[in-house]
């Protein structure tokens, strides 16, 4: 009986690629897995065709399913290839990790998930355990609470402990050049562990628990499968804990130290995860810089799949290309075979840079295959300058930004964002367990044919046609879920009611998010409308009702439609508070005037708007008395948007209704200037008011019996928004003019700000053409006191008159 201990980077496809070969060599009769035995009925999905990483494993809390961990896997993963690797060869796969039921129950509070140092950081493997608020952006999920202080020597990195010693400049750099770049894994593993022993004697234990207690129960599950006659044991583990795996202490020991652990219900399921969330910036504790670069090191270094040119699963990417550059790089020709097995060193390069040739010319940069032969050159040159047998990413992204970036950094930005970081997307089987909610989310994207994708694009939909109508009810349905999958844009160059632009990005977390609303229903349909009416409950105020009513409309869901007109109806009758009323008309507006573009019902909102529309001409003019200055403003923006949702409703009788009580409260005396401006500027649109009629209010409003910063309040409530009126009404002009010119000088370095806030809010096309006028305006007044006019000489212009009769045929 043999225990083989196999300490690895999570993450790294060197690792991974020599994991592989030492259990070909090895060929185990069972694997231990440092990972969680909450997932163990659902490891066999590795094997399905359809299981396509990136993917994670997600356990979860039943009742509490933002209480999860995330556990992520790709292509490149040691422990995915040691699955697929057991499940090939039917040999029986065990993870040996601390169960999460237990460290659930615990309350593990570390920030780097399964605290793994064996990626070289306090990150490991496992995700966070922590809670996911739906109202937060789509991230990995926030720790509880911080983790407990670790003492100054585990503070860092015990990889960059033995890089440094190397003479690296960090730990991850060391372990590239040492282990993922290394094409002989003979005696790999036992250097690892002899290293990181070496470490962990000169290292303190650590204080927290959780550790000791994870490494006690790996070495309990290692005994049970001695115990079960197990000969040859393949144990895969973070290099970190190698060392503590063997030899094994006393049984008693880690009996001690498992006992009395609490324990909770947890499941397990797979979900599709990107290379972004593997990435450091995501936040993840085990997280690498470059996942997109790994992926191409796994395909095409040694023993990965593309390490043959013509390898189907590879082929199609600039294939022509490559095999160009081959022939014109100091590399070997290529054997005439249909599938020859070209040197991986060869191809790992220049397969590399024929990729980001690609892209930067798909962005519209010049990038020709010369440009590729000069930077696979010089990559070489600078790895050989640095005595290493093979350009690594730091030598090739040298060489991109010198020679097909031409020294920019900019170009460069893109290549990490699509290649070196990458945005794969992974996928898994059907038969994945999952909830009813997410099951039917799976079946409508299907039907209205709407991948979820993980890179942003945009949606234009024609609400006309069936299909988009019905995306765009699966879209609006989801944001009342808080899975914001997509993102309403509010404008375009299109125009007409019937088009919505959506801008979508499909993020993993939204898996957590379904299995949390799977509580309201299980289909979107119905959780959308459970959680409408649970939120209409809950709101307070009439504006929130009315929003939500727009939202459920958006949705198409009649049966919430009703409940929330019933809500509405008796939180408007219980309103007083005519700024409330105010607030709710605009949403029930568009809802009305929007809504026969998606064939809905909108007869129950008629009766409602009635009745506000009632109500607010009733109570506006008492409201708008002795108000202040930040009063006023709030009141002006109510006014102003009930303006507009009266005119987008069209009804005459709202609209004579709307109009006389702006006339009623424009003649109070006691009314604030900037709503007796803004009242004077709608009368004046609606042709209420003639432009007389408006100059005569503004001579008053602008008379020197008023206080200036009352004028200049009135002057902003009538111009603000619009400078066109200024520009075509001479008389308004003049007198906006006068007014000014007459201030004296101190008053008008005080109203200077007033009004420049007043001009600021005008187009930019509009403050030109009104300085260009008073420019000329002044030019015209200098030159007539500068100068004397000719008097008209009759008897000369008569003699023209016949020539320009005969000229207009008069």
């Amino acid at each position: 009986m043999t225990i083989h201990i196999f300490g690895i980077r999570h993450h790294g496809p060197g690792s991974a690629r020599s994991l592989r070969q030492a259990l070909e060599t090895l060929q185990p009769d069972t694997i231990l897995i440092e990972g969680p035995p909450d997932a163990e009925s659902v490891l066999h999905l590795v094997g399905s065709p359809a299981m396509q990483p990136p993917v994670a494993l997600l356990i979860y809390v039943p009742d509490k399913p933002q209480e999860c961990v995330y556990y992520p896997f790709a292509i490149f993963s040691p422990e995915w290839q040691a699955l697929d690797y057991g499940l090939t060869h039917n040999i029986p796969v065990r993870f040996m990790d601390l169960p999460l039921a237990h460290r659930m129950a615990i309350g593990d509070k570390g920030t780097g998930g399964d605290g793994d140092r064996g990626s070289g950081g306090q990150g490991g493997q496992g995700g966070r355990i922590g809670k996911i608020s739906p109202l937060s952006p789509p991230s990995p999920p926030p720790p509880i609470s911080p983790s407990p202080p670790l003492p100054s020597s585990l503070a860092e990195d015990p990889l960059s402990l033995l890089g440094k010693a190397a003479g690296y400049s960090d730990g991850d750099r060391w372990w590239e050049h040492m282990v993922e770049q290394r094409h002989n894994s003979v005696d790999l593993f036992a250097a690892i562990l002899e290293a990181m022993t070496a470490v962990r004697q000169d290292t303190p234990p650590s204080t927290d628990p959780i550790e000791a207690q994870r490494e006690a129960y790996m070495r309990k599950t290692i005994r049970e499968a001695e115990k079960t006659g197990f000969q040859r044991i393949a144990v895969v583990c973070g290099a970190w804990h190698a060392p503590a795996l063997s030899p094994l202490p006393p049984v008693k020991e880690d009996t001690t130290i498992l006992k009395g652990l609490p324990k909770i219900k947890v499941e397990a399921t797979w979900i599709p995860w990107t290379y972004r969330r593997l990435s450091y910036n995501s936040g993840y504790g085990a997280g690498i810089e470059s996942p997109g670069w790994y992926h191409h090191l796994w395909e095409w270094g040694q023993g990965g799949q593309g390490g043959l040119l013509g390898d189907k699963k590879t082929r199609g990417l600039g294939d022509k290309e490559t095999r160009r550059i081959i022939l014109l790089s100091p590399h070997p020709p290529i054997p005439p075979s249909p599938t020859p097995p070209l040197p991986p060193s060869s191809l790992v390069p220049i397969r590399w840079l024929t990729q980001v040739a690609h892209l930067l010319r798909q962005q519209g940069l010049d990038a020709s295959s010369a440009h590729v032969i000069e930077a696979v050159r010089l990559a070489e040159s600078l790895a050989a300058l640095r005595n290493r047998s093979l350009p690594g990413l730091f030598e090739l992204n040298e060489a991109t930004q010198a020679v097909l970036c031409f020294g920019s950094d900019l170009p460069m930005r893109l290549i990490h964002d699509q290649l070196i970081v990458g945005d794969r997307l992974g996928k898994v089987p059907p038969e994945t367990p999952m909830v009813p909610l997410q099951q039917d989310l799976i079946r409508q994207q299907k039907r209205l044919r709407i991948a979820a994708e993980v890179t942003e694009k945009t949606l234009d939909l024609d609400l006309r046609n069936n299909n988009d109508l019905e995306r765009s009810h699966l879209l609006h349905r989801l944001n009342l879920l808080e899975i914001p999958w997509g993102q309403l844009q509010l404008s375009s160059n299109k125009k007409g009611t019937f088009h919505e632009f959506w801008r979508l990005q499909w993020h993993p977390e939204f898996a957590v998010s379904l299995i949390e609303a799977g509580i309201w229903g299980n289909t979107v349909k119905d959780a959308a409308a459970n959680i409408a009416c649970n939120k209409a409950d809950a709101a307070n105020d009439l504006p929130t009702l009315t929003t939500l009513l727009n939202q459920v409309i958006l949705s198409d869901l009649a049966d919430a439609v009703s409940y929330l007109m019933s809500r509405l109806e008796n939180a408007a009758a219980l309103v007083s508070d005519v700024t409330h009323l105010m607030a709710a008309l605009p949403p029930l507006a568009n809802v009305l005037r929007y809504g026969n573009v998606r064939s809905s019902d909108t007869k129950m909102i008629t009766h409602v708007v009635d009745k506000l529309v009632t109500r607010i001409c009733i109570s506006l003019p008492g409201a708008c008395i002795s108000l202040d200055d930040d009063a006023a403003a709030a009141m002006y923006d109510n006014v102003m948007k009930v303006n507009s949702a009266i005119a987008l409703l069209q009804n005459e009788e709202h609209i004579t209704s709307w109009q006389q009580v702006l006339s009623q409260i424009s003649d109070n005396e006691r009314l604030h200037k900037l709503i007796a401006g803004c009242c004077c500027r709608l009368l004046l649109d609606a042709g209420i008011f003639n432009a007389d009629e408006a100059a005569r209010r503004m001579k008053l409003a602008l008379s020197l019996a008023t206080v200036p910063p009352q004028a200049a309040a009135w002057v902003e409530g009538f111009l603000k928004g619009s400078g066109l009126l200024l520009l075509h009404d001479d008389i308004l002009w003049q007198v906006l003019d006068n007014w000014i010119t007459q201030l004296p000088s101190e008053l008008f370095t005080a109203l200077l700000p007033l009004l420049r806030r007043t001009f600021s809010n005008f187009s930019a096309s509009e403050r030109r053409q009104i300085g260009e006028k008073v420019k000329l305006g002044l030019n015209r007044k200098t030159a007539s006191n500068s100068t004397n006019i000719r008097e008209f000489d009759e008897d000369n212009a008569a003699v023209v008159l016949p020539i320009i009769a005969q000229l207009l045929g008069v």
